[in-house]
């Protein structure tokens, strides 16, 4: 299947299934929508603000990471290759750390020893490297820490729900309902995936890792020997963004709404449909439907069906918030 990586499962009862939250994953995730070019679904307002974070080497940094020709990185700078590992912090440790002859050397291998082109520069220099990833990645994660402490509940919430599953027989409905983006063809896990292979499960364990990153969040990997993991977005998690503006907001208009739906309501003049807010977004229909429920209840705009499509609008008092707040 185009696009999307086949994990064969067997049945599905037997599976050993674990929760396993990770800040490597999590972080991950966030490093290739904010900076990578890979939308993983973090909202505008927040990829704005842990952009500005990142410092200004960004750009040698991503391009080998998140080539369109290659979705393969070493093992070695993903912060999750001792997956479950340690904490954040030792991973930092780790990567600061690394050999840069193990770097090399593990390209190398990765590619057969023809490395890409965007890799070269790597090869040449990997001290240089290694560092200018762990400050891009340190930038990150600082702006961003807030956030992944206040996930805390979601997370445990998430632990108890699949515990649930597990034990209830439900295991197939977890699975087929993970993100957007993956799926569950009878007993197959449908990953999305730029070079898509297809993989048994075997004997091994599966730890279902939430992220704290975006709606359309997806990091995985089955190549190990010992248990196969699968990123995915934690239940709650749009809610979470829009609680708390990101570090050195001063948007007044996001401090008295909340940064998502100051972002709808100055846009809609603009965003003529749901669809469009959703895509603006990157958000999934039903998130948007949510925080524009809660705007059209304040009188802020109003919604009405045109055709085939839900439109909306600022109210008069929708106009005077923006224009008071600019």
């Amino acid at each position: 299947m185009p696009g999307k990586t086949q994990l064969r499962l067997g049945r599905i009862d037997t599976v050993a299934v674990s929760v396993v939250p990770h800040a490597g994953a999590t972080l991950m995730s966030l490093l290739a929508d904010v900076l990578g070019e890979r939308p993983q679904g973090v909202p505008p307002h927040w990829r704005r603000a842990l952009r500005a974070a990142a410092p200004a080497v960004t750009g040698r940094v991503v391009g080998p990471l998140f080539s369109p020709a290659y979705s393969q990185v070493p093992d070695s700078v993903t912060m999750t290759g001792t997956f479950p590992g340690a904490g954040i912090d030792a991973m930092f440790e780790e990567l600061a750390e690394l050999p840069p002859d193990r770097l090399t050397a593990e390209l190398e291998s990765d590619f057969d020893g023809r490395v890409p082109a965007q890799w070269r520069p790597v090869v040449n220099d990997p001290r240089r490297f290694i560092a200018d990833y762990a400050a891009v990645l340190r930038g990150l994660w600082d702006a961003f820490a807030p956030i992944w402490r206040r996930a805390r509940p979601l997370l445990d919430r998430e632990t108890e729900r699949v515990g649930v599953a597990s034990v209830t027989g439900r295991l197939d409905a977890v699975l087929s309902g993970l993100s957007p983006r993956t799926g569950l063809d009878g007993t197959t896990m449908l990953l999305p995936d730029p070079n898509p292979v297809v993989a048994d499960l075997g004997h091994r364990p599966v730890s279902l890792v939430p992220l704290v990153s975006g709606s359309r969040a997806s990091v995985f990997s089955i190549d190990r020997d010992d248990l196969v993991w699968i990123g995915y977005p934690v239940p709650g998690l749009g809610r979470l963004w829009d609680e708390q503006p990101p570090p050195g907001i001063t948007d007044r208009l996001a401090l008295v709404l909340g940064p998502v739906r100051a972002e709808i309501l100055r846009q809609a003049g603009r965003l003529n449909h749901m669809g469009d807010v959703a895509a603006e977004l990157r958000c999934s229909p039903s998130t948007a439907t949510y925080h524009c429920t809660q705007l059209e209840q304040a009188g802020l705009i109003v919604r009405y069906r045109r055709g085939r499509q839900v439109r909306l609008r600022r109210t008069a008092d929708g106009d005077a918030l923006v224009d008071l707040m600019s």
